[in-house]
């Protein structure tokens, strides 16, 4: 230790004057650099560059809290909300608008040969299936216990094998909820079956609505009944949507909200948002978007970019990025623009499926909210909708590629470990989750966009490690780095010697004296 202290003296003692003026005057050169960019950034943006970079990049690695916490524990209590937060985003969803396995996904298999459902995907199903369709109380009537075993078994032969059984014996509600869904190759059969589902399950949710309140026992088969017939007609409704029937399937999911408000569950608003957009039906839409869009309920990107599609409709028509440069956005422009701003910010992902950057596959039956699975699932109902407005793609296109002025959509996006502008940050857990959900043979996973490090950061850091290595160098070797420098500058400025050589050979020597004298 004292050998090392007395070595760092040394050290200290010999350096010359003349380093410590080469060092000053780097730092000098290098302030003055940082002063003037950050001048006009601040200038052009209305923030300071340092700042930002220090909230977004320097913060989330040094594990950084906000500085703005009254105390400890109100910052400890901050950060527990916002894991119970992500948690919550991390978690995996029923698709709203999912297909139907008979008549769409396998269609899809038997055409290309792909399976568009991963193994994890149809799991998930098959656990909600027996959440929503089982009970205790099933052992007591065979059909219901046939089906019990159907809903656990992998092999779907092996499952409608076992609603067939089920059928032989009763009218079972949940035996022909899977051959509708599984076993019909026509949406038309699917309804058909639905509608005998229908039929079946209303007599029992009669039933037990009736002795609900005579044990547990039977208020859990009273829960499950209930279950069963707000998926039925749910499901009828999808079938009336895209059998054209579009106006009878905006009032079958009218009278089913109506009846059932408690089961958010099953977000029905979605799959009425996405049937009154086939209307055309702007008005209503905005009237449900008042009602869903709310900040206590759970946000999906189809509240989202719905919402930026309305504000987006009342400007598209004649919004020109070069004429918004010249006399900057109006009101409503602005208000189109953070609307966009807001939903990209939800979901990153959508953009690029909207503006068919990247192309679409069929969506899963379970997504992830903020995720690329979420993103696939909007886009392919809701792309249509986006290019019946017109100039809608144009703005968003614009705003997210930032030809409008000051109006980057992707400068929006919080980082993923910063406390985002409008929602909590955005979660990492989403690209494990989406490479469970997405068939990764055929889909490339989107990832969340990743913010380049500026490159002034990186210009200053070289700048700063270069000139403390020469002044070192020139310090330790002031003989060897003169020859070097005498060699660097002599190699630097052959061209120009050689130039002047020619031009002194070219031109008169009575001409070249003048022009020195001049």
């Amino acid at each position: 230790m004292f050998g090392t202290e007395s070595s760092l003296s040394m050290f200290l003692n010999t350096l010359t004057p003349k380093f410590y003026v080469a060092l000053t005057g780097t730092s000098s050169l290098i302030s003055g650099l940082i002063l003037i960019f950050e001048w006009w950034y601040f200038r052009k943006y209305g923030t300071s560059f340092i700042e930002q970079v220090s909230v977004s990049h320097l913060r989330p690695l040094l594990g950084g809290v906000d500085s703005s916490s009254p105390s400890s524990s109100s910052a400890s209590n901050g950060d527990a909300d916002s894991s119970r937060q992500s948690v919550s985003e991390c978690k995996v969803w029923r698709n709203p608008l999912n297909l139907f396995r008979g008549a769409e996904y396998n269609r899809y298999t038997w055409v290309t040969g792909r399976e568009p459902l991963t193994y994890y995907d149809m799991n998930l199903s098959a656990q909600d299936h027996q959440t929503f369709f089982t009970c205790d109380s099933d052992h007591l009537r065979p059909a219901d216990a046939i089906m019990q075993k159907a809903w656990r078994e992998r092999n779907p032969q092996a499952r409608i094998s076992a609603a067939h059984e089920a059928l032989e014996l009763e009218d079972c509600a949940t035996a022909y909820i899977l051959l509708a869904e599984e076993e019909a190759t026509t949406i038309m059969e699917a309804e058909r079956l639905f509608k005998q589902a229908l039929k079946a399950g209303e007599g029992c949710y009669r039933r037990s609505q009736q002795l609900q309140h005579h044990g547990t026992q039977y208020e859990a088969q009273h829960r499950r009944d209930t279950n069963v017939l707000v998926y039925i007609k749910r499901r009828l409704a999808m079938c009336s949507r895209k059998l054209g029937r579009t106006r009878e399937a905006v009032k079958m999911m009218r009278d089913l909200m109506k009846e059932f408000p408690l089961l958010s569950m099953f977000n029905i608003h979605e799959n009425l948002l996405e049937s009154l957009l086939e209307l055309q039906n702007y008005a209503d839409v905005q009237a449900v978007l008042a009602k869903y869009d709310d900040i206590s309920l759970p946000k999906s990107a189809t509240i989202c970019y719905t919402a930026a599609l309305l504000k987006a409709r009342a400007v598209s028509d004649k919004f020109s990025p070069e004429a918004a440069s010249r006399r900057g956005l109006s009101t409503a422009e602005m208000n189109a623009v953070e609307a966009i701003h807001r939903a990209v910010e939800f979901n990153p992902h959508v953009p690029k499926y909207l503006l068919e950057m990247k192309s679409l596959i069929l969506p899963p039956e379970h997504i992830l909210k903020r995720g690329d699975s979420e993103a696939i699932a909007y886009a392919f109902f809701h792309l249509q909708h986006w290019k019946r407005v017109e100039g809608a793609l144009n703005l968003l296109h614009c705003t997210w590629e930032g030809n409008v002025s000051m109006c980057v959509a992707f400068r929006m996006i919080p980082y993923p470990l910063e406390k985002g502008h409008l929602f909590y940050p955005y979660p990492i857990c989403t690209e494990t989750a989406d490479r469970e959900l997405l068939p990764t043979v055929f889909h490339e996973v989107s990832v969340y966009p990743k913010k380049e490090l500026p490159f002034f950061i990186l210009f200053t850091a070289g700048l700063c490690s270069f000139t403390a290595m020469l002044a070192l160098l020139t310090h330790q070797f002031p003989e060897l780095m003169g020859v070097f420098a005498k060699a660097f500058l002599s190699t630097l400025f052959a061209p120009l010697n050689f130039i002047m050589e020619k031009v002194e050979s070219i031109l008169p020597s009575s001409l070249w004296h003048q022009l020195t004298r001049i």
